[in-house]
C-alpha cells in the first residue's frame, strides 16, 4: 500500500482499498442528463464513395471495396469535424491536429451545454471534468480547453483519458462516478469525443480501406451526480463495472504513428475478437450481480460495425431486435468510436423508453485489445 491514502468521508476505508461494487452499496451513482453533439458537415455515403473515386487513383480492388463497403453497407452518411470535403486532402500533421482541436472542442463542448441544462446546471455547479479521446493528441489536454469553453470554476478536479480507443467511454464513467463516491460534492461531466476524420489514411490495405468507409465524428456528455431528491431528474442508476485487457491482441486493433500521423490498425479479425472480449465482461458482470442474460431488457452496445454486433448477438443468443439501437446509430452515424455507445443509450432513452427500475448494459471494446461493460437501472425522467 501506498504511503498515500485518501480518506473517504463516508468510510473508514482508504480510496485505494474500495471498488466500485463497495461504492454502491454506501451511495448511488446517477447519470442525470446525457446529450450528444455532432459537427456540421453531413456526408452520405454516396458523395464519400465519388469524393474517392474523383481525388485519388485507386487500384480497381480499392475501388470495388469501397463500392461495396459505402454503397452496399448498412450506413447511410457520417458527421465530419471539417469546414469542408476537401480538408479529407490534408496530410500535414500539424493541420490534422489543428483540426482535430478545433472540432472537438466545438462538439465536445456542445454536447456538455446540452447535459448542463438538461439536468438545470450552471458552470458554478460544476465538480469534475473527465474526457476520453483517441483521435488527437494534445498537452494540455482537451479537458483544459473544454473547462475555459465552457466556463467550470478553476476549482474542479479534472482528468484526460488517452488510448482506450472505442471502448473509453466507459473507464470514463467509472471514473467520473469514482470521483463522487469519493466524496466529490458537485455533479460531474462525463464527456467522450472523437474525430476520427482526422485520422484519415489512405493506402490499400483493406483495414485503411473499412476505416475510410466507416468512421465517423461524434460526442457525448453526461452528468453524473449522487443519487438524492435534489439530484432528479435520474435517466439511471450505475450499479457496476467490469473491464479486461487482452494484451495478445494489441496488434489486431490500435493506432500507430507513421510519418507523424495516426494510421488506424484494424485487421479482419476484430469483429469476432471484440464479440469474444466484451462477451467475457459481460458474463463476468452478470454472474456477479446475480443476474441472468435474459433479464437485461435493454442493450447499448459500441457499433464497432454490423459484423461486430452479429457476431456478439450470436455469442450471447441475442436477436436483432434487442441490439437495433445500436444498429441505428451505425446506420446513421457510422463508428464514432467512444462516443457511439452513449449515443445508443441515448437511442435506448429516447425511443425505447425504459421503465422506472428496469436493467440494462452498455458495453464497448477497444484498442489495446480491451473490453468494458456497465451495469445500470432505469429511473424515473
Amino acid at each position: 500500500m501506498s504511503w498515500i491514502t485518501v480518506r473517504l468521508g463516508f468510510s473508514g476505508k482508504s480510496l485505494l482499498q474500495k471498488d466500485f461494487r463497495e461504492w454502491k452499496h454506501d451511495m448511488d451513482i446517477a447519470v442525470r442528463a446525457l446529450a450528444t453533439g455532432l459537427p456540421p458537415l453531413y456526408v452520405t455515403q454516396q458523395e464519400s464513395f465519388d469524393f474517392f473515386r474523383a481525388h485519388f487513383e485507386l487500384a480497381a480492388e480499392e475501388e470495388a471495396l469501397y463500392r461495396r463497403l459505402m454503397m452496399d453497407g448498412p450506413i447511410r452518411g457520417r458527421f465530419l469535424g471539417m469546414d469542408s470535403t476537401e480538408e479529407a486532402l490534408e496530410t500535414d500533421p500539424d493541420h490534422l491536429n489543428a483540426r482535430f482541436l478545433k472540432a472537438a472542442r466545438t462538439i465536445g463542448a456542445d454536447a456538455a451545454r446540452r447535459a448542463m441544462a438538461a439536468a438545470g446546471l450552471r458552470p458554478d455547479d460544476v465538480g469534475g471534468l473527465a474526457v476520453n479521446t483517441c483521435t488527437g493528441y494534445l498537452c494540455p489536454g482537451l479537458s483544459s480547453y473544454l473547462a475555459g469553453d465552457l466556463g467550470l470554476p478553476v476549482a474542479i478536479k479534472a482528468i484526460d483519458l488517452a488510448g482506450m480507443g472505442c471502448g473509453g467511454a466507459l473507464p470514463n464513467l467509472e471514473c467520473a462516478a469514482g470521483w463522487l463516491a469519493a466524496g466529490c460534492a458537485k455533479p460531474v461531466l462525463s464527456v467522450a469525443v472523437e474525430i476520427c476524420s482526422a485520422t484519415l489514411f489512405m493506402g490499400d490495405d483493406p483495414g485503411l480501406i473499412v476505416s475510410n468507409s466507416i468512421f465517423g465524428d461524434g460526442a457525448a456528455a453526461c452528468v453524473l451526480d449522487v443519487f438524492s431528491e435534489k439530484s432528479k431528474p435520474v435517466l439511471f442508476r450505475l450499479l457496476d463495472f467490469e473491464s479486461a485487457v487482452f494484451p495478445e491482441h494489441r496488434e489486431q486493433l490500435r493506432y500507430r504513428q507513421e510519418g507523424g500521423r495516426l494510421r488506424n490498425v484494424l485487421t479482419r479479425r476484430v469483429p469476432a475478437i471484440g464479440a469474444k472480449c466484451a462477451r467475457m465482461v459481460l458474463e463476468r458482470l452478470l454472474e456477479r450481480n446475480g443476474l441472468q442474460l435474459e433479464t437485461v431488457k435493454w442493450w447499448a452496445v459500441h457499433a464497432g460495425g454490423s459484423a461486430v454486433l452479429d457476431h456478439l448477438g450470436e455469442g450471447l443468443g441475442l436477436d436483432r431486435e434487442r441490439l437495433r439501437f445500436s444498429s441505428e446509430i451505425f446506420s446513421e452515424h457510422g463508428n464514432m468510436s467512444s462516443p457511439s455507445v452513449l449515443f445508443a443509450m441515448r437511442r435506448v432513452l429516447d425511443a425505447g423508453r425504459p421503465s422506472q427500475g428496469d436493467r440494462g448494459v452498455l458495453v464497448t471494446f477497444g484498442a489495446g485489445f480491451s473490453a468494458f461493460a456497465a451495469l445500470v437501472e432505469f429511473g424515473a425522467a
